[in-house]
């Protein structure tokens, strides 16, 4: 029963860092309706931001806080100088050059940093945390204060105020939106602006414990787009759901399916896509889209 307890409580743990990233997949999604494949490439370059920026000596709140505006003003800008332009085209075209930046931010980060594994400090202490026999650690409960900051933050901010109602609008129906006089371009530019700030707290937050290489975010990625698919891509608490799910999934069948094992582990997360696209395409928590033909 112990392990057991322990095999939930890490598989939580792992799907809070998914469910984390997946929420800036649907931030975006629900911006832009745009499935960003470039997410966790983005996380990655932002805390490579943070790392630079505490190796010159910087404080650790005051280097994340200066990655927090650069993520603001980096997504804003790369929404408005690439991704604007393909907007109005067809879905495959998105993907595809989401994917593109996936790889072009992947190969400009090994040239300038190079490939070796860095070490990125935190400012929880590193023993672990005993109750009742189960073991965790400051960084979950860390990763915990965090996720359920962010949810709160992203409620108020499209339920409670007026950039929000704009933002949802912009993506609901853009020809309407700006007919009310909404500026659709900068919203959209926000909302990656947003999303981007997101995955660079998610990966700051991660990085202490996986090390930072240029492919240290891939592996979170997928799991955080079974996260989303679960969850449903236009609900941040699905994210989250879908995100503890998917890591408590991969924890049993790690933990008590033996051929699958941790090398197989990434298979978990490409089966729950499929299933879940298969029986309820708009997850768990999504809304399904009815179109007017």
């Amino acid at each position: 029963m112990q392990q057991l307890i322990q095999t939930l409580l890490d598989g939580a743990a792992s799907g809070l860092i998914y469910g984390s990233l997946a929420l800036a997949l649907v931030l975006i999604h629900r911006a832009t309706r745009i499935p960003n494949f470039a997410q966790g490439e983005m996380a990655m370059l932002a805390t490579y931001v943070a790392w630079e920026l505490m190796s010159i000596g910087l404080p650790w709140g005051v280097a994340v806080a200066a990655t927090v505006v650069c993520c603001l003003v980096g997504g804003y800008g790369l929404q408005r100088g690439l991704i604007r332009w393909v907007e109005r085209s067809p879905h495959l075209t998105q993907t595809m050059v989401t994917l593109g930046l996936l790889m072009v931010i992947n190969a400009a980060v090994g040239l300038v940093w190079g490939n070796l594994s860095k070490t990125v400090e935190s400012p929880l202490p590193s023993g672990p945390i005993r109750i009742a026999g189960v073991v965790t650690s400051w960084q979950v409960v860390g990763m915990f204060g965090a996720v359920a900051l962010l949810l709160f933050l992203l409620f108020l901010l499209f339920n409670k105020s007026r950039l929000g109602l704009r933002l949802r609008a912009a993506a609901q129906n853009p020809d309407s939106a700006r007919l009310a006089g909404i500026d659709v371009g900068r919203a959209y530019g926000i909302g990656w602006g947003l999303s981007a700030v997101i995955g660079g707290v998610v990966g700051v937050m991660i990085a202490p414990q996986t090390g930072l290489d240029p492919n240290f975010m891939f592996p979170v990625l997928l799991y955080a787009f079974a996260a989303a698919t679960v969850g449903g891509f236009d609900s941040p608490v699905g994210a989250v759901v879908g995100g503890v799910l998917v890591g408590v999934i991969e924890a049993i069948t790690a933990t008590y399916v033996d051929f699958i094992g941790t090398e197989l582990s990434l298979t978990v997360a490409l089966v729950v896509i499929v299933v879940v696209l298969l029986v309820r395409p708009h997850g768990l928590f999504g809304k399904k889209e009815v179109a007017r033909v």
